[in-house]
């Protein structure tokens, strides 16, 4: 580990505060510069989180809270101006949204997205529901995107896979729907987690958005990340596999993703 070079990143949580007298939040999302000085943000863009949100508190705004992460990407779109956006966001921020402190975080390699990724995982993402006396060999879709986002750490990937796609310049304007992971490297290829045992019914919006994106990028290639292979009986994953297959998606289980995952990085160079 001696040789390994250790980069430092900086990162502050960004919290929904509905009530100010309440003092209450909700961590929404992470601003991350990375070693280079550029700002990284990931916010909550699951419609599920959304409607936790809308749970607890019901006048959220939530296409406000939506549009943050673009808005503030597109601020800082060069390095230098990062830590002008940062200093400009404690000044302009609404008493509704505030910035936790200011923590450093090292890292080995280039590997800011990968890093944003694990803290927004690790403080901002709900924890992973699981009733009483449920299955564990069908976790949800968060378990699988976890479980498959420690894989691509351990290998490495670093810039070379994209967290959270979005998907709008392929389907319609204000689509939220994102792609878990996405590369390009000659071709460009995408990978979402589809719970088959929870959510089979992913399966036709992953079907949906491939077959958007093909319109524009005809050789794009897909691949779904299941909790188990499909079995053979189980109506739901048959479904699932079939609409899959049908519609050109490679089904990787979790029990292959490291192989898939350790071909893929010989091809992204």
């Amino acid at each position: 580990m001696a040789d390994e070079n250790y980069l430092t990143c900086t990162y502050r949580i960004l919290r929904y505060v509905p009530n100010l007298l309440r003092d209450e939040w909700v961590n929404i999302g992470v601003l991350l510069v990375d070693a280079t000085g550029r700002l990284r943000a990931r916010l909550l863009q699951e419609e599920a989180d959304f409607a936790r949100l809308r749970r607890l508190y019901p006048d959220t705004d939530v296409p406000v809270l939506r549009s943050l992460e673009g808005d503030f990407e597109r601020q800082a779109a060069q390095p230098t101006e990062a830590a002008a956006l940062m200093a400009r966001l404690e000044e302009t921020l609404s008493n509704a949204l505030q910035l936790g402190p200011q923590k450093a975080v090292l890292t080995t390699e280039a590997n800011g997205p990968a890093e944003l990724e694990r803290i927004f995982l690790e403080q901002v993402a709900p924890p992973p529901f699981r009733a009483v006396g449920a299955d564990a060999r069908e976790p949800n879709r968060a378990v699988i995107r976890r479980r498959a986002g420690d894989i691509f750490r351990r290998l490495r990937f670093g810039d070379r896979l994209r967290y959270g796609v979005q998907v709008e310049e392929f389907t319609a304007a204000g689509d939220p729907f994102r792609l878990d992971f996405g590369w390009q490297n000659g071709t460009r290829g995408f990978l979402h987690s589809v719970a088959l045992g929870r959510d089979a019914g992913q399966a036709k919006v992953l079907a949906f958005t491939a077959e958007a994106i093909r319109e524009k990028i005809p050789d794009a290639e897909f691949a779904a990340i299941t909790e188990v292979a499909p079995q053979a009986g189980n109506r739901r994953h048959e479904f699932a596999a079939g609409v899959l297959k049908s519609n050109g998606i490679q089904v990787v289980p979790l029990t292959g993703l490291d192989e898939f995952a350790r071909n893929l990085r010989t091809r992204l160079v």
